[in-house]
């Protein structure tokens, strides 16, 4: 049986983006124009979605179940 499909919203799939190249709250933010306190909701709930402890087991997740490719 496979695992479930996870659905993530536009703006998360952003913020998932960016945060696997190493941007934080602050500087995503910035990027695309949102609060800090808003990528860190974003974050939160990306964590809660794929049932991560912290970012670097939501980044791994996130390669495993393609909702990031490796860019060649």
């Amino acid at each position: 049986m496979s695992a479930p499909k996870i659905e993530l919203t536009s703006r998360e799939r952003e913020v998932l983006e960016l945060l696997s190249v190493g941007y934080n709250s602050k500087e995503i933010g910035e990027k695309i124009f949102i609060s800090s306190n808003t990528v860190e909701y974003h974050r939160k709930q990306l964590l809660r979605k794929t049932n991560s402890r912290n970012v670097a087991e939501l980044i791994g997740k996130a390669y495993r179940t393609g909702l990031l490719k490796v860019n060649d």
